[in-house]
């Protein structure tokens, strides 16, 4: 299983990490050369990999077909840092830890907008501009606990990556005052990971503002979980 593991996170750098095919441009997204950037294969992001290319920016936004559209989402690359982090607990090994921290900045710096006062819900494969400028509900959240598993990754291997500490303290002030409520199951069972991620973060002597965002965000999870069942949606035939 871990040797599947490790060919995994190889295979998704050395494709997600690099140019489609298809495209003009080649080699690594970040735009390193060959070797820099298998050094950090993700430095630049990391593509989400849908069979069309991106949107050009002389093309109109058709919102069903930008589903089907190549580019880079902010939650699919904070799940990303999670799964190298424990990958790197379980090797042992510091570069893991590392790439998580370099990805978590260069998420940072390709989806905040506004000068830090919002982020962009989908960007383009090289970070270069939005393809959807709305805000994902959970982004913000996402972005901060994923950045203290990530610093706490880090300094159990005595690691540091330049850039992790602006993007930490920009997705928490993202979080500030916001309301997690969602009816939307993958929205719940997001909320309830990140509540469990908390709660291991905080350990057993949490500081009172942990406490308080744990507490918001099983609240929220407990009125959108209410609001879901209502519809009883758990009677609905399988093939609803």
């Amino acid at each position: 299983y871990l040797d599947l593991s490790l060919s995994l996170v190889e295979q998704v750098h050395t494709t997600l990490g690099q140019h489609r095919a298809d495209d003009i441009r080649s080699g690594w997204i970040s735009g390193l050369g060959e070797v820099d950037g298998a050094q950090h294969p993700t430095a630049g992001g990391l593509r989400i990999g849908k069979k069309l290319p991106e949107r050009s920016i002389r093309q109109r936004h058709d919102t069903q077909l930008e589903w089907e559209r190549d580019g880079q989402y902010l939650h699919y690359l904070t799940k990303w840092m999670h799964a190298l982090c424990c990958v790197g607990a379980a090797t042992g090994e510091t570069h893991y830890a590392i790439w998580a921290g370099e990805l978590a900045e260069a998420a940072w710096r390709g989806f905040s907008a506004g000068g830090g006062q919002r982020l962009v819900w989908k960007a383009s494969i090289d970070l270069s501009r939005p393809l959807v400028a709305s805000m994902g509900h959970h982004d913000p959240l996402d972005g901060y606990l994923t950045c203290r598993e990530i610093g706490q990754r880090l300094a159990l291997v005595a690691a540091e990556v330049p850039g992790m500490a602006p993007a930490l303290s920009g997705f928490e002030a993202l979080c500030t005052s916001r309301d997690w409520t969602t009816p939307d199951p993958l929205g719940l069972g997001g909320l309830l990971f990140d509540a469990a991620r908390l709660a291991q973060l905080a350990g057993s002597a949490p500081s009172a503002e942990d406490i308080a965002l744990l507490r918001d965000l099983l609240q929220n999870t407990h009125a959108g979980l209410s609001i879901w069942m209502a519809d009883s949606p758990l009677g609905r035939p399988a093939t609803f």
